[in-house]
């Protein structure tokens, strides 16, 4: 490293904090600098090789703090520049240099359309330069934020094109890695037959290779999710389990955190919500149990407990808009489409016990009393009475010019016809038997 440039990096790192406009423009000399000392088709001399080094520091020192500023476009502009010095080195190098600059973009807010054009833009770069293993890295990322942001149309047309060139190529890791993004993307339309086989896809793959912990957690995670859709709950549970100790084991906290919630999830619809302060007290899970996302799930599980709706509703009010532990994440009730689901199932269910218990009692209730004892609105109370009565959980029907519902003691199974149609097949043989023995004669 030259003099000059180790003095540039040195105040531009001094300047990070106090005078963030100082050190960007430092860094932005350092790539002009540099990328003007380098050439692609130049044999690669001390001088080069140290420039290249030079080039690389400034580009990732520039990333680091447009990630700290929260500028996305910034940073865009970063993995653009960044091409020069790509296009200078060694493939594996460049393909690790842009992963560093692409997980700036995680701790940003609303910067995901910003990426997926980023990326949009630099596979189209890495198809004319026919950096073919870069191509599919950047494509797995693609794939992964438009699952997140519900682009499931696009991700199912690249997830196709991706699979078709893995295949020829036989690159099992990526493999894996794309069948199980294509699981995801298929149970978030709600395809779970699909969304199984594809998830199998990944786990073949997955046993031809070694799998690195953290993909075998996410595969984990996956089969949880589906058998937890197939109300599995036990299954899933273990597979949750399972996950938890994987991600604690690598110090994911984010990622365990997002297991534990799925286990006591799964307590809960087992109707064990009893479980979840045992669970909570095992030696993995108690650094969670004070935290906040921790908590709503211990709300949830004592408002089950009690059948109490009122509670209930309190816990999803309560924890709806509160703030992750971790700075850039926001771990709401709702927010979480599996958590999410299953408790729109359990709250159908709660108040589904409520009611019985309430229209129980009597032959005719009104359906404004019945409304005002669970806490619902008339119209939504009636709405599910009515479907409650379609179900045939109990017996009724609903006067609705009176307002009222008139409940009926459950009919006894008349077995006349039963009975009569079996005498019937009896006679049925007997004559069959006889017209058999006639022929013979």
């Amino acid at each position: 490293m030259s003099s000059t440039t180790k003095a540039l990096l040195a105040e531009a790192e001094a300047s990070a904090q106090p005078n963030p406009s100082r050190a960007e423009q430092l860094y932005k000399q350092i790539l002009d600098t540099t990328s003007a000392s380098t050439n692609a088709n130049a044999p690669q001399t001390g001088d080069k090789e140290q420039s290249l080094r030079d080039q690389e520091t400034a580009l990732v020192k520039l990333g680091e703090l447009y990630r700290d500023q929260k500028n996305a476009q910034g940073l865009a502009e970063v993995i653009t520049l960044s091409r020069a010095f790509m296009s200078s080195t060694a493939k594996a190098k460049t393909a690790k240099l842009i992963r560093t600059l692409l997980d700036y973009f995680i701790p940003i807010p609303d910067s995901k359309q910003i990426q997926i054009n980023v990326l949009v833009d630099n596979i189209a770069w890495a198809k004319r330069e026919k950096r073919i293993f870069l191509k599919h890295s950047l494509e797995t990322r693609l794939v992964g934020l438009q699952l997140e942001t519900s682009q499931y149309k696009p991700a199912l047309a690249l997830i196709d094109n991706l699979l078709t060139e893995l295949k020829r190529l036989d690159d099992k890791m990526i493999l894996t890695e794309v069948h199980l993004l294509e699981s995801r993307v298929y149970r978030g339309i709600g395809n779970l037959a699909k969304a199984k086989a594809a998830l199998t896809s990944s786990r073949t793959a997955a046993n031809s290779i070694y799998c690195p912990p953290h993909l075998q957690a996410q595969l984990d995670l996956q089969s949880g999710v589906l058998h937890a859709e197939d109300k599995d709950y036990t299954t899933a549970y273990s597979y949750f389990f399972e996950t938890f100790e994987n991600l604690s084991g690598q110090d994911d906290a984010k990622g365990a955190l997002g297991a534990l919630k799925y286990m006591l999830l799964c307590k809960i619809m087992l109707n064990l919500p009893e479980d979840v302060t045992s669970l909570l007290s095992i030696k993995l899970a108690v650094k969670y149990a004070q935290l906040r996302e921790v908590e709503s799930m211990r709300a949830i599980a004592r408002a089950h407990q009690n059948r109490n709706l009122a509670d209930f509703e309190k816990a999803l009010r309560d924890y709806k808009d509160g703030k992750s532990f971790f700075s850039h994440l926001s771990y709401e009730l709702s927010s979480d489409p599996t958590i999410r689901s299953h408790l729109a199932a359990l709250y159908d269910t709660l108040l589904e016990q409520n009611l019985l218990r309430i229209v129980e009692p009597y032959s005719v209730v009104e359906i404004e009393y019945v409304a005002q004892q669970v806490g619902q609105g008339r119209q939504a109370v009636e709405t599910k009475l009515s479907q409650m009565i379609l179900d045939k959980v109990f017996h009724g029907v609903l006067d609705q010019g009176r307002g009222c519902l008139l409940v009926f003691d459950e009919p006894e199974a008349d077995n006349t016809y039963g009975a009569a149609i079996d005498t019937l097949e009896q006679v049925g043989k007997v004559v069959d038997s006889l017209y058999a023995k006639v022929c013979a004669i």
